[in-house]
């Protein structure tokens, strides 16, 4: 067999010929058993997930979502939409209320498969999905049974056909749509971009020479496979050419180093907040006694940048990018420590101002990107061809974030377009306030956000910290003001301390700052100023 792979289940079928038992994909949850899935086995279980579909009345490109986190059944669902020709719109599990039923609305949602702990979070919604049609529980080892306490509820495993059926893709399109993922919502609804076949499996074959991936590498992430990252830079470029790879159930920080022990995993992913969340966590003797080579981080804060490699004994690659697209990235120690490098070689790029002119070197704007041989960056919001246009307008990608580059070529993230933390004038590198506060040994976890300052100067911010205090201990945050006073320039010092039980996230680890507003303004004895050293009432 060899079938074009610029369709995902193509993939699956080729390697199934030729590599049938080569475990590609371990799914690890703790104390639970690994689950292991070989190419053979994603094959045949994509083909009863594909006959699932398909009694179910799904044509070619119908849509489904998948709700749950990093289970096996996620991936052989994955191959199962691609072999039925279905869209899928994987589906962050947390969400729920309106939220999801926004989601499965602008997702063209047909049918839902989820894990049974969140059956109930669609039952509360499912009447106001109009064209939602059936859902498909998942049973794991997190929810209660459901077949008697969820009605019109069909059973995962009881739905898919005993023997192994022997399908035609009827994907034929490298073209069609492969997915829809929904970008985070931080600045408006959340928008469905549309994944074709040939670009995300154009993109999972090209990444791993452009980082430097090896055959004999072992790839990990906690990431969730609802997130571009996951799928991009962790599973597609293993399943696409043969590198094995380990994904746990959810991100967790305190088995992180025990995981890449026990697996034998050579890389991992990181994004923005979580590289302060593992440099907050208490230094051990056996740190760098790991079988990591390097980490594939976006967003490392430079304050931690070295002090992380030099602790746990890794090199940090760092790249920048988004689901629509876009890729920097410095190779491996290359480049100077806080940059997100260079541009992916088969791409261009510019720095632009408000008026959408080049800025000189050094000056900071807009990054945009266009391919190398200057055809248009095609970006692709479902039903939402006004935000289409905007992301591409003039046939550039439009990254919505602030960057300048160095003499030497490398460019440096500053932030997201109308964010940013400007206090009296001055910008705050929130990285060297979340370094402080984690070094404290006080907090389990750091975000540092802002608000509207009460100056009421235009453009300006009062800096809150959001912490979560290590547990067993009475926290004080008078003794963190007291630290970050010592330590910081008075300019950086917060003006609030936020205590929280834990950082609100996105799928892809983004602090959500909308939820950390809204606990601030209703939760006020949780949040502690330096000159009173009382909550706030």
């Amino acid at each position: 067999m060899n079938l074009d792979e610029h369709i995902f289940g193509h993939v699956i079928a080729n390697r199934a010929c030729t590599h049938p038992d080569f475990p590609v994909v371990t799914f690890e949850n703790g104390a639970a058993p690994d689950v292991v899935r070989t190419y053979r086995q994603l094959w045949e279980n994509g083909q009863r997930v594909a006959q699932c579909l398909i009694e179910r009345g799904m044509q070619p490109g119908d849509h489904v979502a998948f709700l749950m986190a990093n289970h096996a059944e996620f991936v052989d669902c994955m191959v199962g939409a691609s072999i039925a020709g279905v869209v899928f719109v994987p589906i962050d599990p947390r969400t729920r209320g309106d939220k999801l039923a926004f989601m499965l609305e602008r997702g063209r949602c047909q049918g839902v498969i989820a894990a049974d702990y969140v059956l109930a979070h669609v039952g509360e919604i499912r009447a106001q999905v109009e064209n939602l049609q059936w859902v498909i529980g998942l049973r794991t080892d997190e929810g209660a049974a459901f077949a008697s306490n969820w009605s019109n509820v069909l059973d995962f495993a009881a739905s898919l056909p005993a023997g192994v059926p022997d399908l035609v893709s009827r994907t034929v399109d490298p073209a069609s749509a492969m997915q829809i993922t929904f970008t985070s919502g931080t600045t408006g609804d959340p928008k469905g971009i549309v994944m074709t076949h040939g670009r995300f499996c154009g993109a999972s074959a090209l990444l791993p020479s452009v980082f430097g991936y090896r055959p004999d590498d072992r790839l990990y992430t906690g990431l969730s496979l609802t997130h571009a990252n996951a799928q991009g830079i962790t599973l597609g470029p293993a399943l696409c050419v043969r590198i094995p790879c380990v994904l746990s159930r959810r991100f967790t920080k305190r088995r992180l180093w025990d995981i890449t022990r026990r697996h034998g995993c050579t890389s991992f992913t990181l994004l923005g907040g979580m590289a302060t969340a593992i440099y907050a966590e208490p230094p051990r003797a056996d740190d760098a006694a790991n079988p990591v080579r390097f980490v594939v981080s976006a967003g490392m804060p430079a304050a931690i940048w070295t002090s992380f490699e030099q602790r746990f004994g890794v090199q940090v690659l760092e790249f920048y990018g988004a689901a629509e697209g876009g890729l920097t990235f410095t190779p491996i120690g290359v480049g100077p420590v806080g940059s997100i490098g260079r541009a992916a070689p088969n791409l261009r790029y510019r720095i632009v101002d408000e008026a959408g002119c080049d800025v000189r070197r050094g000056e900071s704007g807009e990054l945009l990107f266009r391919p190398a041989d200057g055809t248009p960056f095609e970006v692709r919001y479902l039903d939402n061809p006004a935000a289409s246009e905007a992301k591409g307008k003039d046939g550039w990608l439009w990254m919505g974030d602030i960057v300048h580059e160095n003499a030497e070529g490398w460019l440096f993230f500053e932030y997201r377009k109308g964010g940013g933390l400007r206090h009296d004038g001055d910008f705050v590198n929130p990285g060297f306030v979340e370094k402080t506060i984690a070094d404290s040994g006080l907090v389990d976890d750091v975000y540092a956000w802002g608000i509207a300052a009460a100056s009421g100067a235009p453009g300006e911010k009062d800096v809150v910290v959001a912490v979560v205090p290590k547990s067993g201990n009475d926290f004080d945050a008078q003794a963190l003001f007291r630290i970050c006073r010592q330590t910081l320039e008075a300019n950086c010092v917060p003006s609030f301390v936020q205590v929280v039980e834990a950082i609100p996230k996105t799928a892809s680890e983004k602090p959500q700052d909308r939820i950390l507003l809204e606990h601030f303004n209703t939760a006020s004895e949780a949040v502690f100023v330096e000159r009173q050293g009382m909550p706030v009432n």
